[in-house]
């Protein structure tokens, strides 16, 4: 078998080149450029119900439920449920066939090509780091509200921009940045230790919801369990859903139409478990390990968004549900204010590690990339002593600490929603595509049904795209712009692969 990279089709001039796993695993061995390998299929598995568990749980339940569902809630969770399940299968045999991290950024390139390969890490980038300030900042929300309980007030300036009137900075928001990339720095271990705690409470919390609030559950609150479809008018400005711009759609609100209105809503509860690939190259026995992380964390994180939206559906009735904070008022309304503040304190600890898990996902993306020559060689060296990638963790640590610190970020963290599904639809075509041309490649996990599988997943992904708001499209096009701009002047040339091409050549 070959471990000399496959330059890709002359016709394309080398952007469509493809990268052999083979020769992707080799320069995973390089010892300046070695990840350290102590993951297990726990750690890996609590890194994603880390990440995925966030302020979703704990803000979308009611506001869905409220607006496009009913109780009729936790189908939407089990429809948005499948849709990640579909794209998980595809990430689960990428990941334990090609144990190298990257995520999707590695797939492509192994499958679809060097430019597609960019394309995707490049969007991956600025998914991970807006998704990692976004975080931060909702985090510094959370606490500023639990210490203006507790009597501390920090001043207006040191609040961040929604706040302060005039320039402000949100010190909170930028320190929990810059704390999580020293721990990221010194170790990955040390890494998966701090989520194992910070996840033990934050699911203790969501239990404590489930288990206090089936005491509280009235059952005419259930009816009717699928209330009556409501039409809603389309809209026409830019801030509409582009399928509506495009085709007139108009949205059903209740109705069985309407619990998939919701589930394109609650899907993004779920973004994150992507995420857990990235860290396939420190995985002790990755092809063992990362399907049962992937999955086993999506799992999980399901059973809980379903359970928990079945109780507070049954607490209070859809109608008089909070938007803002559905769970602690629905445990006021029933005359147990207690619970709200455990409530935000589970919501206020469990955002750390949703913050640190994104940071990972975009520092060993931006390392991949950089080991392959498409971003400055200078960032694929790790530490001599801790083997983590500390130059990009570094770099892009202090960068989102300062874009948490400054910038008001609530218009652009649906940015973070259509990178995510951009990445699903890349893997899923690069799946079909690998089966292709590398049928002989021994894969430890197969997802089941190919190419249905991925085509449904393809199917479902851009659906929720198009249910984005046309701005975000408008966004998410000049970004991708920026990327090929970057490409041409600088990545194609000093890629490896190009390096290589041009040394056979001679």
């Amino acid at each position: 078998m070959s471990t000399q990279p496959s330059t890709g089709p002359r016709s394309a001039g080398g952007l469509l080149r493809t990268k052999s796993i083979e020769q992707s695993i080799t320069d995973t061995e390089e010892p300046e450029h070695a990840l350290d390998k102590s993951l297990s299929a726990l750690d890996l598995t609590i890194f994603g119900v880390g990440v995925i568990i966030g302020t979703g749980i704990f803000v979308l339940t009611g506001a869905v439920a409220k607006e496009n569902a009913g109780p009729a809630t936790a189908l939407a969770f089990v429809a948005a449920g499948v849709v990640c399940a579909l794209a998980a299968l595809c990430y689960a045999e990428f990941a334990s066939t090609v144990p190298v991290a990257g995520s999707a950024y590695t797939f492509s390139y192994a499958s679809l090509g060097e430019l597609p390969a960019w394309i995707i890490g490049w969007d991956l980038v600025l998914e991970f780091a807006l998704g990692t300030a976004v975080v931060a900042v909702g985090w510094s929300g959370y606490v500023r509200s639990l210490l203006d309980n507790a009597g501390w007030h920090l001043p207006d300036t040191l609040s961040g921009p929604d706040v302060a009137e005039g320039l402000g900075f949100d010190v909170l928001a930028a320190g929990l940045v810059l704390v999580l990339t020293v721990i990221l720095v010194i170790g990955m271990k040390l890494s998966a230790r701090v989520t194992s705690l910070v996840v033990a409470v934050k699911v203790t919390v969501v239990l404590i919801v489930i288990v206090a609030g089936a005491f509280f559950i009235t059952a005419d609150n259930y009816s009717p369990f699928i209330p009556e479809a409501q039409k809603q008018e389309a809209g026409r400005s830019l801030d509409s859903p582009l399928v509506q711009l495009m085709f007139g759609y108009e949205p059903t609100n209740f109705g069985v139409m309407g619990i998939f209105t919701a589930a394109s809503v609650v899907f993004f509860a779920f973004i994150g478990f992507d995420v857990v690939a990235t860290a396939a190259e420190e995985t002790r026995n990755p092809q063992r390990d990362m399907p049962r992380g992937i999955l086993g964390s999506l799992f999980i994180c399901t059973t809980l968004y379903v359970l928990v939206s079945i109780v507070v559906t049954g607490m209070q009735n859809y109608t008089e549900l909070s938007v803002d904070a559905p769970l602690a008022d629905a445990f006021k309304a029933t005359g147990h204010p207690w619970y709200a503040g455990v409530i935000s304190f589970g919501a206020a600890v469990g955002l750390t590690t949703v913050c640190m898990i994104l940071l990972l996902g975009q520092t060993r993306v931006f390392f991949a990339m950089s080991r392959d020559g498409l971003l400055p060689r200078f960032f694929s060296r790790v530490h001599p002593k801790f083997k983590t990638p500390h130059r990009p963790t570094i770099l892009l640590g202090v960068l989102i600490a300062v874009l948490a610190g400054f910038t008001s970020l609530s218009e652009l963290a649906e940015l973070v929603n259509i990178g995510t599904l951009f990445a699903f639809v890349v893997v899923a075509l690069g799946v079909v595509i690998l089966r292709r041309t590398r049928p002989d490649l021994p894969r430890a996990f197969r997802t089941p049904l190919v190419p249905l599988v991925p085509v449904l997943s393809v199917a479902a992904s851009l659906w929720l795209m198009l249910n984005l708001p046309a701005e975000t499209w408008v966004r998410f096009g000049i970004w991708m712009a920026l990327g090929f701009l970057v490409y041409f002047l600088y990545g194609r040339s000093h890629s490896r692969l190009h390096a290589g091409a041009a040394h056979a050549r001679r």
